[in-house]
């Protein structure tokens, strides 16, 4: 009978001690921000308008499972066990699967998502002239955005602002000759909502590159524990 290749078994075992410990790392991470006195403080302080917390929540989540993903291949190569192999194979494929259908989805609906960032901007080009608690956040998070990306509000341009011009003065302020004119004030000619669209594109791009490599490392993980799982069958 044929017996287990010891150079698969220990490159198995190094390589998801590397993914649990990336795991815990994670985890630790994320559950430090989600409890402690500092970690509240630092996300709280984020620009956003939705809940910072459900990314944290997700991380502990996505750390939970590369934890016990890792622990099952760590386990499963140096113990030989082919139970363990085999929850490893399957939890590695599910997530497999799950990569590949958000894909399929988001390549779907990508013109649904574009009319929706459409219409989302638009619709919060009011923000910026309203004085609510909501609006003020909103307003902080346009005015690193507009010194960023060189541009000024997000409809009809710094009229946008209304009142609230005089906070935004700075980072709408334009230098050159392709200058529009408002309130005596030389603004940028371009609304944000090309730049933040080729920013989110630009993001997007390399959510995909990073999805890739993630999914032909995480082939390579099945298709090695299910050799390992062969071969410990037939030994």
């Amino acid at each position: 009978m044929a017996g287990v290749s010891s150079c698969l078994k220990y490159s198995m075992f190094f390589f998801n001690f590397l993914f649990w410990l990336c795991g815990t790392l994670i985890l630790g991470l994320a559950i430090y921000v989600r409890v402690s006195k500092d970690g509240k403080e630092i996300i709280a302080s984020g620009d956003i308008g939705t809940n910072p917390l459900v990314a944290v929540n997700i991380l502990i989540a996505v750390g939970a499972i590369i934890m016990v993903l890792g622990f099952l291949g760590c386990c499963g190569a140096i113990k030989e066990s082919r139970c363990m192999l085999l929850l490893f194979f399957i939890g590695l494929l599910l997530i497999l699967l799950l990569q590949v259908a958000a894909g399929i989805l988001g390549a779907t609906f990508k013109s649904q998502t574009n009319r929706i960032l459409n219409e989302t901007l638009y619709e919060n080009a009011k923000l910026l002239s309203e004085t609510s608690n909501e609006a003020k956040e909103f307003q902080k998070a346009m005015i690193v955005l507009q010194t960023e990306l060189k541009c000024c509000g997000l409809d009809r341009g710094a009229a946008d602002w209304g009142n609230n011009f005089k906070d935004a003065k700075e980072s709408c302020q334009c230098t050159g000759s392709n200058c529009d004119n408002y309130e005596q004030n030389s603004v940028y000619p371009t609304t944000c909502v090309s730049p933040i669209k080729d920013l989110i594109e630009k993001n997007f791009i390399i959510v995909i590159g990073v999805a890739f490599g993630l999914a032909v490392i995480e082939i390579l993980g099945l298709v090695f524990s299910m050799v390992l799982y062969c071969q410990i069958g037939s030994k």
